[in-house]
């Protein structure tokens, strides 16, 4: 089996609340959206943000778990622009979780949860590159 994804749904509350966190925070634009779902074009898959019931009844659990445990990171190409993102996430209606610092195994990173709690990790590490299209390259 191909090691990839193809796509990362978020469930969430309020669409037009959601779309306001990534267009103007991350500055991303939906390639395609309805009045239930905005998908984002992304380096190599796409993030989808789906009005949770619809997401739920799609699913057929009752009630997704949440917030749940894990981060979605977002890699940037230099330390000061962690400030620049997290500023700008916050601005367009996320939580800060944990400001920026530099943690003790390198790099430097702070959290933000969008409108609907999922936790964005917003990070620099040198030994990661990232490339022209966004590409990241796991370095040690």
């Amino acid at each position: 089996m191909q090691q990839q994804i193809s796509v990362i749904t978020l469930g969430i509350d309020d669409l037009a609340r959601s779309k306001r966190f990534y267009s103007e925070g991350f500055g991303w634009a939906p390639v395609f959206e309805n009045a239930e779902i905005a998908f984002y074009q992304m380096n190599g898959f796409v993030l989808g943000t789906w009005l949770r019931p619809e997401l739920e009844k799609d699913m057929m659990p009752n009630s997704l778990m949440r917030p749940g445990a894990f981060a979605l990171a977002h890699n940037v190409g230099a330390r000061e622009d962690v400030f620049a993102v997290i500023s700008a996430l916050e601005s367009a209606g996320g939580r800060v979780l944990r400001p920026a610092d530099a943690p003790d195994h390198g790099g430097f990173r702070g959290y933000v949860a969008d409108p609907d709690n999922n936790a964005w990790e917003i990070a620099w590490n040198p030994a990661w590159s990232i490339d022209a299209r966004g590409l990241v390259t796991f370095g040690l």
